[in-house]
This record gives C-alpha cells, structure tokens and sequence, in this order.
C-alpha cells in the first residue's frame, strides 16, 4: 500500500475515534433539548391567535374530527398530538362591494362562520372542544384536558356601516375584531390596496371617523382590536383611538422583511406602549422574501385552476385539492418555504425590541399560513424546541405561547366591565 494511502486511512480512523463520541455527544444533547422541550410545551397553554376555516368548515368536506384532507391544516386530533391548547377560528370575510348588496352577503358570510364555529363546540364535539369567552374560561378548558375555541373576526367589512352589528357578533363570542383585511374598507386604509379595484394607496389617510366609533365600541363590549392588514398609519390611529391594549393577531417584522403586511418598529414600539402584542405569524412571505420565480410558479398554477380569491378552494373537489396541494408540493421542493428559525427570528427581534411581555405566536393556518417545520396543528411542539434551543425559559416561553394573550384579554374584559358599572 502506497504510503499515502496509508497515511490517509489512518487519519480516517483517527478522524472517526475523535469524531464519534462529538456526534454521540451532540445527539445527547438534541435529546435533552426536546424532551426539556416537550415536558415545558406540555405545561403552558398554547394559543394559536388566527386559524381561518373556510365556507364549509363543520361539514363532510371539513369535519375537524376526520383524518386530513389535502390542505387542512388544524384538527381536533392534531391539536392534541401536537400540543396546541386554543386556537382563535376567524370568521373571515373577503373584502367585496362596499354595497348595500354586498354587505349582505357579508353579514349572511360571517353568520355562517359563527354558526359553524358555535357548532363544534356547542354540538359536535363538546366533549372535545369548547368555546372560551375568557381568560378563565381557556384556563379551565386547560385544566380539564379540553382544547378551547375562541372567535376573532378578520376584516371590519362584516359590520359593514352598521357598528350595532358588534354587539350581536360579541353576543356570539366574537372576542377580537380584524379592522382590514386586503383592500381599504369604511372604516380605515389597508397595508394592501385592491389592485382589482385600482384602489389608490390611500382612502381616509389612516382611521375613517367610523372606525375611531368602532374602536371605541370595541372598547366597550372587551372585543380586542386587531391591526394586522392595517395600513401603518391606521394601525398607529387605532392604537391612539384604543383605551385598551392591541394586537396585531397575525404579523411578522418589517425590518427583517419588508412586506406591507408586516410591522414597523414604530409600529412595534406603540403596540407595547399600549401594553398591547406583536402575535408573530408562521407565513412564508411575510418571514422571508419568496423568490419571484416562485411567485410566478404558484400564481400560474392557481390560474390554471381559477382559483382567484380565497374562497375559491371550498369550490374545489376533494380530488381537485389533492391534485393542487401536490402540485404545490412540487413547487416547494425546488423553493423551500421560511422555516421555523425564521419564525424564531422574528420572535427574537420583536423580543429586544418590544420585550418578552409584548410578542407572541400565530399560524394563519388555512389562510396561507404554514412553514418547515410547522405547516399543521401536529408540529407545533416544534415551534417550542427552537425556542428552547435559542435559550428561553420556561416562563418566557409561556407568555409567548399564550400567557401575554390572556393578559391582554383580561385586561380589555376588566376596562368593558368597568365601563359598563359607571
């Protein structure tokens, strides 16, 4: 044997004496991680702030009991296996005609939501699931081994002109209210104008005058404000307007992605002075920039299925789903999405920016939401183990899973029922 061979092969075998007890070492310690992990994950509450379900949700073609169709993203059994305790179901209303006809079918929209919503936990699974209107009701749900459903409202469009409507969507659980979704609305600007409708970039230059009315009512009943899809210059008017906390239920960071959708640190900053939260979302565009080979790809793709608005999926067959979830698939492998590091690494900015007490954690699971790592309900334990992993605590682990939520919502409950007593 030539002496370099021999040379060579000796330093492989010295290489892999030094290197195996370093491997096994390293495995060791990924073992600690996630099983450290896995005992916190199981005793805070976890709450997902924004899972959309869409027009047939509490149906045959979307029972939240039955094993996954293509898309589904949340389940009462993926809730379990992956450790998510509550999740607030949006009844969402896309952005249509500011019309007495369109605001029709909005209300008609957003009443079939809260029936379905109020049908999984009031019929079908109230063994499995119920419906919190509080922070004590989600901590007792907890308690008691159950998952909890709470109801947001995504985009103002669903009380249309009519802000009597909120206490009748309160009166069904509603317990925060979406001010925008895309396309400016009555009652303030969006991040995203209806480029359909050629809407200029601004309407009212912020808040309309019935939104600051819609703030203060929301105030009022203990619905929590919500900005995400505001406008920056909305979303600073309604924290103004607020005499309560905000959230911004599903958004990620400006200044690490420069997405309109995401927030600004003055944004950030006056969310925290409010004593409000930046519930940060697992959503590919808005964690990293998508490349535009990619965007190309996916918006041949729904063409070719005339699927132009998100409503368009519930239309689709079951075979239709598997075929364009596939196909997306595909898509994926050549462009990966965001991961759940680049989720962590907005957390982590708004953290020093805002601190522990101010951030939290969404999906927007069913509305676009999703990423490596945490794509549905069953790997949200892993969501955890990187946060973990990066060094935080238990207890502050716990506020951003849940405990600043609840904060926030007491909080807004406590100033309605004082308003309520003068």
């Amino acid at each position: 044997m030539k002496s370099w061979i021999k040379q060579s092969c000796w330093a492989s075998i010295v290489s892999f004496t030094v290197l195996t007890p370093s491997i096994a070492l390293v495995a060791e310690e990924q073992k600690d991680l996630i099983e450290k992990a896995r005992s916190i994950h199981k005793r805070v509450i976890t709450i997902d702030t924004h899972v959309d379900i869409p027009p047939n949700f509490g149906t045959e073609a979307y029972n939240i009991m039955r094993t996954k169709r293509p898309g589904q993203q949340v389940d009462l059994i993926g809730m379990e296996s992956g450790g998510l305790d509550a999740a607030f179901f949006i009844v969402f209303v896309p952005q249509g005609d500011r019309t007495d006809l369109g605001y029709a079918k909005a209300f008609r929209d957003a009443f079939n939501k809260f029936h379905a919503i109020r049908r999984m936990t009031d019929v079908q699974f109230p063994k499995k699931i119920g419906l919190a209107l509080t922070a004590k009701d989600v901590r007792r749900l907890h308690v008691e081994g159950m998952r909890a459903a709470l109801i947001g409202i995504e985009n103002g469009y669903t009380i249309g002109r009519q802000i009597e409507l909120l206490n009748v969507y309160h009166q069904l659980g509603a317990r925060y209210l979406g001010i925008l979704h895309n396309g400016h609305n009555d009652l303030g600007d969006s991040a995203v104008p209806n480029r359909r409708r050629r809407e200029a970039l601004t309407e009212f230059g912020g808040l309309s005058d019935l939104g600051r009315a819609v703030v203060k009512r929301c105030n009022e009943l203990g619905i929590m404000v919500d900005v995400s899809h505001s406008a920056m210059s909305t979303t600073l008017d309604v924290i103004a307007a607020s005499e309560t906390p905000v959230i911004a239920s599903h958004s990620g960071v400006r200044a690490l992605q420069n997405h309109p959708r995401n927030l600004t640190d003055e944004a950030l900053v006056a969310l925290k002075d409010k004593g409000g939260l930046a519930q940060i979302v697992a959503f590919d565009s808005y964690l990293r920039k998508v490349p535009e080979e990619k965007q190309a790809a996916i918006a041949n793709l729904r063409s070719e299925m005339n699927l132009t608005s998100f409503s368009d999926f519930a239309n689709l067959t079951e075979a239709e789903l598997a075929t364009y979830y596939a196909l997306t698939a595909e898509i994926e492998l050549e462009w990966p999405k965001a991961s759940v590091k680049d989720l962590a690494n907005h957390i982590e900015y708004a953290v020093n920016m805002i601190g522990i007490d101010h951030v939290g954690i969404s999906s927007d699971f069913n509305g676009g939401g999703g990423i490596m790592g945490w794509n549905n309900a069953d790997e949200t334990l892993n969501v955890t183990i990187e946060l973990v992993r990066r060094g935080y605590s238990e207890q502050q682990i716990e506020k951003l899973w849940g405990g600043n939520l609840l904060r926030v919502m007491e909080t807004v409950q406590v100033y309605a029922a004082s308003r309520q007593e003068s």
